[in-house]
Formats: structure tokens, C-alpha cells, sequence
């Protein structure tokens, strides 16, 4: 390749180029959306202005605990209000936010907090005993913050075998409502987790502040394409895909960015699911297909008694069948499909109907709903063949999909020889077998074996 010699020209002394950290996204909210919500099942709501002091407040706290920058706080709860802060306070804080994936088995918990160096803990209430019984095999840790709901009983603490710290609400709520936060490389780690494979360990997957803010653009940019319009501030968000699984695809750092309300439903309970979509007036939400169908099939949905026309629902994680998309369509809800994966933040395509298909009645629309999509803005995608050849957009050759953006995981934590095998000649091998047809639309057909 032959070398290039672009201008670069020398900025004024006084000049700045402020870092990409995550704390722009949070103040970006405020100033979009101030009067708009966080919503925590039907228990708790506050606005913006006060979702900001909230996470200065929790920076104070851990920073009390002693978490400096650096540091590796694991946060083990459900999809909340504290979750979402915790999103923000620690990364803030220049320490590294571990989403601790609980569907995992006891003894792979103990691996992946192990493995990270876990320095501090945020427990919800329904995992201390989990956490009890690994305690004293988790020597590094210094602390656990109880998180419980309003709804349940106070614990005492002859009931929690734990060096607890306190509880989050009664600590949170003692702390100054204003943080003076550091300003430092946007290459500083922000996040860490753990994803699983057929076989070994979880690996561990981390991605930079950099990384994040980009991923967050790029899926902004991809929300708001005319006659896709998942996301701005006039939307009402509620994730169905847990907050430990790839920072729930990326989306509530989105829909901070532009100041959208959002709610938080905890655990998932169909119950509980349906009536927060209904009260809330959810337009929006993302899950995998089969959450999509236990939501759908509820009998209050089912039978007719709930009405969700409206609510549109990113599917991912697995492919969205024809039928299912149908099944969603004849009530009302508006289904589009998404590609990634845990090493991609995960954001790689989307399902942006070209106009004429947009326009087309479902049935035309449907092949195209259950297609993976086109790459979003920053994402270059090949499907290639076993020598790294590119493959040509007929929707028939088949080969792997590699990708190069700039949110992409650079390694495996701690993991060298499966860190080169996931990079390769300069492109993230993902290992999914896919073809891209003539319009740019990624279909998956199967995993390398």
C-alpha cells in the first residue's frame, strides 16, 4: 500500500480536544431531556436532572468505600434504576464497571470475579446468598452494598453472611448531590464482562470509554434512520435484555444520550412486563425472540385485554422467524431484526427497510424483517471464504463475517491465544456463516463449527 501524507496542521496553543468519556452522554440527557424519567418498575420514577445527581451521589459512596481509579466494581442485579447509575458513576470515577452475568452457574460467577480482580461489589438482595457462599473464595474484594427493592423486608445482618457496607438507598441518599469527576484518557477501560462458549472459561470482554461513546453514536445515528425512528426524546425505552449482557445491547447509553424516558422493569415477569409496557406507554424495547414470544403470549395479550399496537421491538441474540414476526404483526407490534455480538459492544447491523420495501405491505416486508440488516454508520462488514477472500453480494456465496469498527473489543482479557484467534490479518473474525445480498442485507445461515 503506498504511504500517504495528509495535512495535519497545528492547533492553537490554548486549544483542547476534550476526551470521549461516558459523562458526556449522561449530560447530554439532561440538557436534551430534563423533565423526562427513569423509571423503576412501580416503585420508584425521578427525572433526569435528578438521574445525574443520583450517579454523583453513588460516585461519592463508592468513593467513600475506597474505589479509585482503576479499581474493578461488579455490580450482580436486575435491570434497574441503580443498575443504570452504576452504568455511569463507576466508569466516571475512572474505575471499571463488571457486569456480572447471574444467569451464570455458582462456580463460573466465581471464575469471572476471580478473573477480573473484583475490588468492590453492588448485590441485589436476591444474590447474597450466592455470594456468601463464594465469599471466601473472593479474598480481593474489600465490600458489598446491598441493593434491595422498597417492597422487600429489611434484612438484618444476622440473616446476610456478608461484610456488608451498608445499603444503597440509606447511603446513597446521605452523599453530596455533586461530583467533581476526572478527566482522563479516553482510552481508560470502562467496562468488563464475561461471555461464554461451547467449551473453557467465560471470556472476558472489555471495551474504553472511546469504544463506548462511539457505539453509542453509531447506534444513535442507526435508531433515527427514517423508517426505522426506534429512539429519541420523545420515546419511552424499557430493555428486555439484561443489563449484564453487553451493557443491554448498548441502548441505555443511547437513549441517555438523547434524553428518552426509560424504564426499568427488575426481574423479568411477564406480569410485571406487560403492565409497565401498558402504564408506561413503552414504545420501544429489545429482547430475543423467545422473550419476545413469552411477552406476546401472555393471556392478557393473547386474549386481546392489553393493547400493544405500537410498540416496536428489536429482535437479536438468535434469528426472528417469519412466524414470530407474524404472530407479533397481527397485535399490533412492529418487529425489526439486529446482528452482533459480546466482542462488538454489540452493534454491527441493523434492519433498515430500503424505501420501496418500507413502503411494500408486510408481506413483502417480511423476508427483509427477518434479515439481519445493513451495517450501521462506522461498521465495515465482509462475508469472506477460507482464505480471506471477499465474497460478492449475491446472496448466495456463503463464508464467515468479519468485521473492523471502532468499538470493537482489541482482546480477550488476560486470554493471548484466543485473542489472536479472534483478530486475524486485521479484522474481527466473528465466526457466524452469512450472506450479504444485493442490497447490503446480512442474512445468517450457521455458526463455524
Amino acid at each position: 500500500m503506498t504511504a500517504v501524507n495528509p495535512r495535519i496542521l497545528p492547533p492553537t496553543a490554548s486549544a483542547t480536544n476534550p476526551p470521549l468519556l461516558i459523562r458526556e452522554l449522561l449530560d447530554s440527557g439532561v440538557r436534551m431531556a430534563g423533565n423526562n424519567e427513569i423509571v423503576y418498575r412501580d416503585l420508584r420514577r425521578h427525572d433526569y436532572r435528578q438521574f445525574r445527581k443520583r450517579v454523583h451521589q453513588l460516585a461519592h459512596l463508592l468513593n467513600a468505600q475506597g474505589v479509585k481509579a482503576g479499581d474493578v466494581v461488579a455490580v450482580l442485579d436486575w435491570d434497574s434504576h441503580r443498575y443504570l447509575e452504576a452504568f455511569f458513576a463507576i466508569p466516571m470515577l475512572g474505575a471499571v464497571l463488571h457486569t456480572v452475568n447471574v444467569r451464570l452457574s455458582p462456580e463460573q460467577i466465581h471464575y469471572t470475579m476471580e478473573h477480573a480482580e473484583d475490588d468492590f461489589v453492588l448485590v441485589h438482595q436476591d444474590f447474597v446468598s450466592l455470594l456468601a457462599s463464594l465469599h471466601e473464595r473472593l479474598p480481593r474484594i474489600r465490600g458489598y452494598l446491598l441493593c434491595q427493592d422498597e417492597s422487600q423486608d429489611e434484612a438484618s445482618s444476622t440473616d446476610i453472611a456478608l461484610p456488608l457496607v451498608g445499603e444503597y438507598e440509606a447511603l446513597l441518599t446521605e452523599q453530596p448531590t455533586h461530583y467533581d469527576f476526572p478527566t482522563f484518557d479516553e482510552n481508560a477501560v470502562a467496562t468488563l464482562f464475561y461471555t461464554t462458549g461451547t467449551t473453557g472459561n467465560p471470556k472476558g470482554v472489555f471495551f474504553t470509554h472511546r469504544q463506548l461513546v462511539l457505539h453509542t453514536l453509531g447506534e444513535a445515528s442507526a435508531f433515527q434512520a427514517p423508517g426505522f425512528e426506534l429512539l429519541n426524546r420523545d420515546k419511552v425505552y424499557m430493555p428486555i435484555t439484561p443489563m449484564f449482557h453487553v451493557h443491554a445491547w448498548g441502548v441505555p447509553y443511547t437513549a441517555t444520550l438523547m434524553g428518552a424516558t426509560q424504564v426499568y422493569p427488575g426481574r423479568y415477569e411477564p406480569q410485571m412486563l406487560v403492565k409497565l409496557l401498558v402504564s408506561e406507554n413503552v414504545d420501544f424495547s429489545h429482547c430475543v425472540p423467545t422473550l419476545l414470544n413469552m411477552v406476546i403470549s401472555a393471556e392478557a395479550i393473547s386474549s386481546g385485554q392489553v393493547d400493544l399496537s405500537g410498540w416496536k421491538v428489536l429482535v437479536g441474540g438468535s434469528a426472528l422467524t417469519e412466524a414470530l414476526a407474524r404472530k407479533a404483526w397481527r397485535l399490533g407490534i412492529d418487529t425489526r431484526s439486529a446482528y452482533g455480538m459480546s466482542e462488538t459492544c454489540p452493534l454491527l447491523t441493523a434492519d433498515i427497510l430500503p424505501r420501496d420495501i418500507a413502503e411494500a405491505d408486510f408481506d413483502t416486508q417480511l423476508p427483509w424483517r427477518c434479515k439481519a440488516g445493513v451495517a450501521i454508520p462506522f461498521v465495515h462488514l465482509q462475508v469472506v471464504d477460507e482464505s480471506g477472500k471477499p465474497l460478492p453480494h449475491d446472496g448466495e456465496s456463503v463464508g464467515e463475517v468479519r468485521v473492523q469498527a471502532p468499538w470493537l473489543t482489541q482482546a480477550y482479557y488476560k486470554e493471548t491465544t484466543r485473542s489472536e484467534e479472534l483478530w486475524r490479518d486485521g479484522w474481527l473474525h466473528t465466526g457466524d456463516v452469512a450472506v450479504i445480498d444485493e442490497r447490503g442485507f446480512l442474512q445468517i445461515r450457521d455458526r463455524i463449527k
